[in-house]
């Protein structure tokens, strides 16, 4: 496991920040509007309003929240990475620390707003966590695990999961604050496809005189490969090559700038990839 000061340095201060901020949304966002936002999370906030209600036992939000995140823990370790686990962990054990300590303020009481804001910061503080290599916990260690393993963007999977939850929730406490959450977990997951790409594929098609140097503009930035196929320009009848690859979309616009450099003439098409099947290439987490 390489130790760099600089960037896990970074990685921490940033891993505090979101967890301040987590805590903050859950505290102001969630549990005034009595809302549940799906996977550990949720999953926790839901045993607790059960062993207060039928039970009339207050159990710690942190120790419901570590003992669920147990599993997604060890599938992190195993299949995923260590330092991207342990920078997980520091996530999942301050928020879970902060929400049972910092005090709820409340922001508005319109359940609609808290539903649709807090899913948008919900999904950006998530966003911010895999940038940093980590993640929140819970769901989001499977989503990465079945990302890696099956090559696709898993992250609509979660929702279907979460989806599970909140209907429990219904069947519980009523359907009004299991439909907002929903509501909720929808804006959080669109934030997260819009602004965290890695498991996206995009497909280029290149049209150029330098293929060799348009293929080693794309292998250079990205460690893909590239079919390179014979080609007739219609108009002026000339022989052309196109360059065919399929890259992240995280990586894609910096591959585009790379190729343009290469062959400032060349025509590129990007498609979005629904689905891949074979090798491709992921950058391991660590």
């Amino acid at each position: 496991m390489k130790v760099d000061l600089k960037k896990d340095a970074k990685r921490v201060v940033v891993i505090c920040i979101s967890a301040i901020l987590m805590a903050v949304n859950i505290k102001s966002f969630v549990r005034t509007g009595g809302l549940y936002p799906g996977g550990a999370t949720g999953l926790a906030l839901l045993i607790q309003r059960v062993f207060g209600m039928f039970f009339h036992i207050t159990v710690p939000y942190t120790l419901i929240n570590l003992m669920l995140n147990m599993v997604p823990i060890y599938i992190g370790f195993r299949f995923i990475g260590k330092k991207f686990t342990y920078a997980s962990c520091l996530m999942i054990l301050l928020t879970s620390i902060l929400t049972d300590l910092i005090p709820g303020y409340v922001i508005t009481y319109d359940i609609l707003l808290i539903s649709i804001f807090g899913g948008i910061i919900n999904g950006f503080l998530i966003s911010i966590c895999l940038w940093m290599n980590a993640t929140t916990g819970g769901t989001d260690f499977i989503a990465i695990y079945l990302s890696e393993k099956k090559g696709i963007d898993s992250w609509n999977m979660v929702l279907a999961l979460n989806v599970l939850i909140l209907i429990a929730a219904g069947l519980l406490f009523g359907w009004d604050k299991a439909l907002y959450s929903i509501i909720f977990q929808f804006a959080s997951t669109q934030v997260l496809h819009l602004l965290y790409k890695k498991y996206q594929q995009q497909t280029l098609f290149v049209v150029t005189n330098r293929a060799k140097e348009v293929y080693e503009a794309i292998a250079n930035v990205s460690n893909h490969g590239a079919t390179i196929m014979e080609g007739e320009g219609s108009y002026e009848h000339r022989e052309r090559k196109v360059v065919y690859s399929v890259v992240s979309s995280a990586e894609s616009k910096l591959v585009i700038q790379e190729v343009k450099k290469a062959d400032p003439h060349a025509f590129i098409n990007v498609m979005k990839s629904e689905r891949i099947s074979g090798k491709f290439y992921q950058k391991p987490n660590e």
